[in-house]
């Protein structure tokens, strides 16, 4: 074989050698690169994929006093050590909209969060990939891939998966809710729970902001995804980096900000962390949230009023927060909006909508949102 060449849809023109490879051989090899085309066709399952890769992204360096020594290598006078970083995986289809999404996870999870679903479905990664967004999933500092933290941390096995199971809306464990888009196989359970993963480091908003602000500076204009925790961290990157044009967050909880003089009252819940608090920013960069638009996504089974079902209170807390938030965004001028997904004719969603089983619908919600703010061009 003297000559290769690519051409942009993937396939491959050789010049056939005159000896050394049987014609028969030949002609199999050419009919395998011909069938095995990536180019997306009738088969919804195939796509081209132009670019992907990883990278760390922000974090921190400190230097050691002194100087390194060779022949002591282990001791650390003179050395570096390079830590608080974000981790971001990424795809780019052939033909991609001009702003990618980039996901960000929440509480004891990963970028696994958007990859394949616990019963091996596709997840947004991939869902948003073959509507032809660019996707980037990010492990926050001190998280999954990005585990290498400035600070220390003790990390204890404790048994509490039963917990999450309840607090996430699968059920009140053992049972689950009657209507749940959960897969309810032993299978699945398992890959949930296995899924979790602790911090290496305590959680620092700022931390994660300013690696995610890094992020938009490198990649440029984009759509950022949060979910859960990860909502605090989306609202400080929009309000740090004008390169977020959009926000969509998946249950957040803590960490919505006011402008100043407009905190409201604390919302009363029976949920086991308590009463639920907004957090005072100065007004001029609430204002900057009012320039792109947002929505805030919440699933089924919260409660309407107040309950001792603690886990169906700690959301209500939540989704009564998001609402007096989206009108105070509004308020200023912006463009903030509030789905509850049961009162859209989406039910039975847990606290990951976007990976339960009925996620091709979550996901078709937010493509006509994206549509309607015209950020899919």
């Amino acid at each position: 074989m003297r000559n290769r060449h690519y051409n942009r849809n993937a396939w491959l023109a050789f010049e056939m050698p005159s000896i050394g490879i049987n014609a028969s051989i030949w002609f199999a090899i050419m009919l395998c690169f011909s069938s095995c085309s990536t180019i997306k066709d009738n088969n919804s399952n195939l796509m081209v994929i132009k670019e992907q890769g990883s990278f760390m992204v922000g974090g921190t360096k400190t230097t050691q006093t002194g100087t390194f020594d060779l022949s002591n290598a282990l001791k650390p006078q003179g050395q570096t050590f390079h830590g608080d970083h974000a981790y971001a995986f990424y795809q780019i289809p052939e033909k991609a909209h001009k702003l990618p999404l980039v996901f960000l996870h929440g509480a004891g999870q990963s970028k696994k969060t958007w990859e394949t679903t616990t019963d091996g479905r596709e997840g947004f990664q991939n869902i948003f990939l073959k509507r032809d967004f660019a996707v980037y999933l990010l492990d926050q500092p001190r998280r999954g891939d990005a585990g290498k933290s400035s600070v220390e941390a003790t990390i204890t096995p404790t048994p509490d998966e039963q917990f999450w199971f309840t607090q996430f809306r699968i059920g009140n464990y053992p049972d689950y809710f009657q209507n749940v888009q959960f897969p309810k196989d032993a299978a699945s359970l398992e890959q949930f729970y296995r899924q979790m993963t602790p911090n290496t480091g305590s959680f620092d908003a700022k931390v994660i902001t300013d690696a995610v602000s890094q992020l938009f500076d490198k990649i440029g204009e984009g759509i950022l995804v949060t979910h859960s925790q990860g909502g605090g961290p989306g609202w400080l990157t929009a309000i740090k980096n004008d390169k977020v044009k959009a926000v969509v967050a998946y249950e957040p909880y803590s960490s919505f900000v006011f402008p100043e003089g407009e905190l409201p009252a604390a919302i009363k819940s029976n949920g086991l962390f308590g009463a639920l608090t907004g957090v005072e920013i100065p007004v001029a960069d609430f204002n900057k949230l009012t320039k792109i638009p947002i929505v805030i996504y919440y699933g089924d089974n919260i409660a309407k009023e107040s309950t001792k079902v603690w886990n169906e209170d700690h959301w209500r807390s939540g989704l009564e927060m998001a609402r007096i938030w989206a009108a105070t965004i509004n308020k200023h001028g912006g463009d903030a909006t509030v789905v509850h997904l049961p009162e859209v004719g989406i039910k039975g969603n847990t606290h990951f909508a976007f990976a339960d089983l009925n996620n091709i619908q979550v996901a078709d919600e937010l493509s006509k949102w994206l549509k309607e703010k015209e950020l899919d061009k």
